[in-house]
């Protein structure tokens, strides 16, 4: 057994969330899952408590999952969750590098400055250029800037007129108030998941979609599959997640007619893919990553005291 006391911030219940927790315990002997919903911050002390449990006396914490869904209240269940690394305690990944990708315009943009390849993007608040953005696309995906598994994302077509479109535009800047618009890019029936773990790759599987969804995600429909990625392509997913700081993600990628394209840079990464697409247990693995870092964290520290 290892004496750290580790705990997972995710849902209570759901499978990569449990999973996680269960490897942490038979390594280390403690358990301990967190709903950021039930955390309170004292701001004069500054500690996060969990009911009975002080957030600042643990060893690190593992963020699973912020939330069910994306949204601004997740950003700010990362900013109480940073006032824990200002006490030492190790955060896998840090919430200032999770908070980059919640929201989708601010992740984005941050390929985007790296040189990262991507579908032509346009982002207003204008409904005429909007209008204009899906002429020159011909075809275009609207897209919340707080969504995951392709949740409220609507696909809009210039041949639908403008009429039409005005209509799902007013509606949707009603709801959201930016339009973050994408060209639409034909998938091939698929998009593949690249895992990556303390910065290293670790594989890849695709997402198949099933002929009845515009989209891939098993949210709609799709299957993982087994992807043998080319080193070019490594390369690519390696140079996506290198614009941030994340113990473990998945990058997104679609395979074009003009060649490949990133949609996006998980915040937290799936386990689901990694197993059932390559047979990897990708929660054991960072489960071992997280304990390997802070047991070179506590043999450096005894190291500087003698």
């Amino acid at each position: 057994m290892i004496n750290k006391r580790i705990a997972v911030i995710g849902i209570p219940g759901k499978w990569s969330t449990e999973v996680l927790a269960n490897h942490l315990e038979q390594r280390t002997g403690y358990r301990c899952v967190i709903d950021m919903a039930d955390v309170v911050l004292e701001l004069e002390t500054g500690e996060l408590l969990y009911r009975d449990t002080l957030l600042n006396a643990l060893d690190g914490v593992i963020i699973k999952k912020i939330s069910e869904t994306y949204s601004p209240a997740a950003d700010d269940r990362l900013r109480m969750l940073k006032t824990l690394e200002g006490d030492g305690v190790r955060c896998f990944s840090s919430p200032s590098q999770v908070g980059r990708l919640i929201n989708r315009l601010e992740g984005t943009a941050a390929l985007a400055s790296g040189g990262v390849p991507l579908p032509a993007t346009r982002v207003t608040e204008s409904t005429d250029a909007a209008l204009e953005a899906i002429q020159a696309f011909g075809k275009a995906i609207l897209k919340p800037l707080y969504s995951t598994k392709a949740r409220g994302m609507v696909v809009l077509k210039a041949a639908d007129g403008v009429k039409a479109n005005t209509q799902i535009l007013n509606k949707f800047k009603a709801k959201h108030g930016l339009f973050y618009l994408q060209k639409f890019v034909n998938l091939g029936g698929q998009d593949l998941g690249m895992v990556f773990l303390g910065g290293k790759y670790l594989c890849t599987y695709a997402r198949v979609g099933d002929d009845k969804s515009w989209n891939t995600t098993i949210h709609s429909g799709g299957k993982y599959r087994t992807f043998d990625a080319s080193p070019e392509l490594i390369e690519l997913g390696l140079k996506a997640q290198s614009c941030f700081d994340l113990s473990f993600t998945t990058v997104d990628i679609a395979l074009t007619d003009e060649g490949p394209v990133v949609f996006e840079v998980s915040a937290f990464g799936g386990f689901s893919g990694a197993q059932k697409g390559c047979g990897i247990d990708a929660a054991e693995k960072l489960c071992d990553y997280v304990l390997s870092q802070l047991e070179a964290e506590t043999v450096e520290t005894a190291e500087a005291g003698e």
